[in-house]
Order: structure tokens, then C-alpha cells, then sequence
């Protein structure tokens, strides 16, 4: 559109070519409007279909053959255009679509040969129309090439978003799959480790009613702290039976945004007797209603099992509010992640510890954060020690958006 206004301009102001300026800018505004168009159904988030693409072109082609009709047909220099549409339509459509590009240039070419507008320049001698006939085709040729230039280099860069999309897509296909096994294994976990589990309480039972058991009390305190062990256990597979037989939203509770933070602190600390926790809570709306989610907290959960590890005897939480997001900071002092870690955090299996079947704590934390539309990211600390921060979008973890889960 700038390319044909610009173009106008300067053959009815410059070369003083007579044109019919109000079809012609008629014809722009057409443009004008099919761009607009567009752009509200790429914005509307609507899907754009190869027909729709091949008739938008075609709109193209109709838009500059009724331009080269009203400034002299075949004789006008810019008739070489043409060649811009079937060069984009060989890049963005199939076979069939793009032979119909040229099918449909051609014969307007051809008719403009015979039914056209002609010009009236006002020159002196054949020598000055033939200077103005290859100052045209300057003009064109200079005008084509940018187009060219600004279009395919446009349309290459959008098919690398898309491949690249689409390869983010089958990797978080891939993950979402590697979850799913791992749910099933873990739910038959759970179902099998159920029965030991029950022999080992009665074990302990009868292990309790043994005289010499019972008045030893290192041995008393061992069994105690076996039974609690088991009890966990017990706690632990039935969260996960529960959670495999429940939606996220029957599984959530309305509560305020801050007896939510509260809930996640106390339940870490409950786990760890020695509470190393430093909380901070920053700004952030406190009374906003928000579903208490068991996946969550867990996603927390690990990310503050992950810093304990790290560092038994200090880990710090910050909680803040950055715009419309919900971001929890966990922070420790142990000696901070390998570098080439850092760029593969979220992947499975990637771990520092050193024992095989581990990495799987941040992995499913940033699964969790990708389905809530949050992110994860993670960094090492200018001093010691490493910084996981999980935003997650407040309107995810509102009620009303739980409910629709």
C-alpha cells in the first residue's frame, strides 16, 4: 500500500503523468481494508486457512491489475509486480493454489494488453516518453526488489517461529507423556506398597508386645520413629491414590491468597522438625480468593525439598506479587548449579546428586507452571548458593478459573 501511494505520488507529481487519483486511491483504500481485516482475524486468535490465504492474494492480484488498468495496461512498467504475487504465492500456498497465483496474473496480464486506461503524458518528442519508460521501469525494478526483500524475508522468519513452535510442541507432548507414565507407574506403586506396608504395622505391633522389646528404650524410640516412618508412607501413597481419582478442582478448597502461603509454610516446616525456612513476604494481594491446590503446593514443595538438599541448615522463601503473577522465590546456600544445568533445567532426569532415577522434581515443577501458564527459572547467586523462582498467574489460581478445570 505505502509502495503504490508512494509510486502514485511520484509519477502524478514528479513525471506529471495524468492519473485518475480518486479510483485509484479507491482501490488503496480496498487494500486498506482487507489489511485491517486481517489483522482482526490474526488478532482474534482465528485460525487462517489456506483458502482464505489463496483469496486474500487473489484480492492482491485483482488490487494491482486494476491499478496497471487505470495508468495504461500492458504499457505501464510495473506490469513486472506480478511477479511479487506468484513469488509469495510459491512460498505460502501448495502447488495447486500457486499455479491458480499464476493462472489468475497471467490472464490479467493479458487483458490489460487489450482493455486498459490509456495515459496521457504530456512530453516532448518520442526520446523524452522512451526516458520516461525506463525511468519506470528503475522505479519498478527498485520498488520490486524491496518488496521482495521486506516480504520473503518476513515469511521466512515466520516459518522459523513456526517450526520452532511446533518443535516446543512435540517436546511438550513428549513430556506430557513421560508424566502420564509416571503418574500410572506411581498409582501402581501405590496400590502394591500398600500391602507390605500393612505387614511391617502388624510386625511392629507384635514387636511391641516382646518383654525385652519393650523395656529397652533405644529400642522402644527406634520403633517409634519406624511406626512414623510408615505412617508417612501410608499418608504419602493415599495422596496419590486420592489425587489420581480426583480433577485438580474437586481436589481444591477456596481460601484467601494469604492462608494459602501460610498452608504451604507450615506443612514444609511440619516435615522438618529442625526448620531451617526464612519466610519474607512481600506485596502482594493477601484477601484474593484463590483455590488451595494439592499439585501447587507440591510443585512448592519440591522446589523447597530441592533447596534443603542443597543447604540443611538455611533456605529462604520469598513471596511477591509482579503484576498479574504470583511469584515464589526459593532461595539457598549450598554450592548453586552446575552451569550446564542451568540451561536444561525443567528436562528430566537432569540432576546434581548423582543418583540414578533423580531430576524429576523440577521437571514436573515446570510442567506444572507451563499448564497453569506461568514459567520457571533459575539462576545462581553473585555469592552462594542458587535461586528458584516459580511465577505462576494469579487468574490460574483464582476460584472461578479452578472451577472451570
Amino acid at each position: 500500500m505505502v509502495g503504490q501511494i508512494v509510486t502514485i505520488a511520484a509519477a502524478y507529481l514528479w513525471l506529471r503523468v495524468d492519473l485518475p487519483l480518486l479510483p485509484m486511491a479507491l482501490v488503496v483504500a480496498g487494500l486498506a481494508a482487507l489489511n485491517i481485516g486481517s489483522w482482526v482475524v490474526v488478532k482474534t486468535g482465528r485460525a487462517v486457512t489456506a483458502r482464505g490465504l489463496l483469496a486474500a492474494m487473489l484480492i492482491d492480484v485483482a488490487a494491482l491489475t486494476a491499478q496497471l488498468w487505470l495508468s495504461g495496461g500492458a504499457n505501464n512498467p510495473f506490469l513486472s509486480l506480478y511477479l511479487l504475487q506468484v513469488t509469495l504465492g510459491a512460498l505460502l500456498l501448495d502447488a495447486a493454489s500457486t499455479w491458480a497465483i499464476v493462472a489468475f496474473a497471467c490472464l490479467s496480464a493479458l487483458g490489460l494488453a487489450f482493455s486498459h486506461r490509456p495515459l496521457e503524458v504530456s512530453l516532448d518528442g518520442a526520446g523524452a516518453l522512451l526516458t520516461l519508460r525506463v525511468e519506470g521501469l528503475l522505479a519498478c525494478l527498485i520498488l520490486d526488489a524491496i518488496l521482495l526483500v521486506l516480504f520473503v524475508t518476513r515469511v521466512v522468519r515466520n516459518l522459523r517461529e513456526r517450526d520452532a513452535h511446533l518443535a516446543a510442541m512435540r517436546q511438550q507432548v513428549a513430556e506430557e507423556n513421560h508424566i502420564v507414565r509416571m503418574g500410572l507407574l506411581a498409582s501402581g506403586a501405590a496400590h502394591e506398597l500398600g500391602t507390605p506396608l500393612a505387614s511391617l504395622s502388624v510386625i511392629l505391633n507384635d514387636w511391641w508386645r516382646l518383654p525385652n522389646i519393650g523395656q529397652d528404650p533405644q529400642m522402644a524410640e527406634e520403633l517409634e520413629e519406624m511406626e512414623a516412618a510408615i505412617r508417612r508412607c501410608k499418608a504419602i501413597l493415599s495422596g496419590i491414590l486420592l489425587s489420581a481419582g480426583q480433577t485438580r478442582g474437586e481436589a481444591s478448597e477456596a481460601t484467601t491468597l494469604r492462608k494459602f502461603v501460610e498452608a504451604i509454610v507450615w506443612e514444609w516446616r511440619r516435615k522438618h522438625p529442625t526448620d531451617p525456612l526464612h519466610v519474607e513476604n512481600r506485596t502482594y494481594d493477601a484477601e484474593l480468593l484463590v483455590a488451595s491446590d494439592i499439585v501447587v503446593k507440591q510443585a512448592i514443595f519440591n522446589v523447597l525439598d530441592n533447596a534443603y538438599e542443597a543447604s540443611p541448615a538455611w533456605v529462604q522463601l520469598i513471596v511477591e506479587q509482579d503484576a498479574d503473577f504470583l511469584v515464589f522465590r526459593v532461595r539457598d546456600a549450598g554450592p548453586g548449579f552446575p552451569p550446564d544445568m542451568l540451561t536444561q533445567i525443567g528436562k528430566p532426569y537432569q540432576s546434581s546428586k548423582g543418583h540414578p532415577g533423580r531430576g524429576l522434581g523440577l521437571f514436573l515443577v515446570v510442567n506444572v507452571a507451563r499448564k497453569l501458564g506461568g514459567s520457571v527459572s533459575a539462576r545462581n547467586n553473585t555469592g552462594n548458593g542458587a535461586e528458584v523462582s516459580l511465577a505462576l498467574p494469579l487468574a490460574s489460581l483464582s476460584v472461578e478459573a479452578r472451577g472451570h478445570d
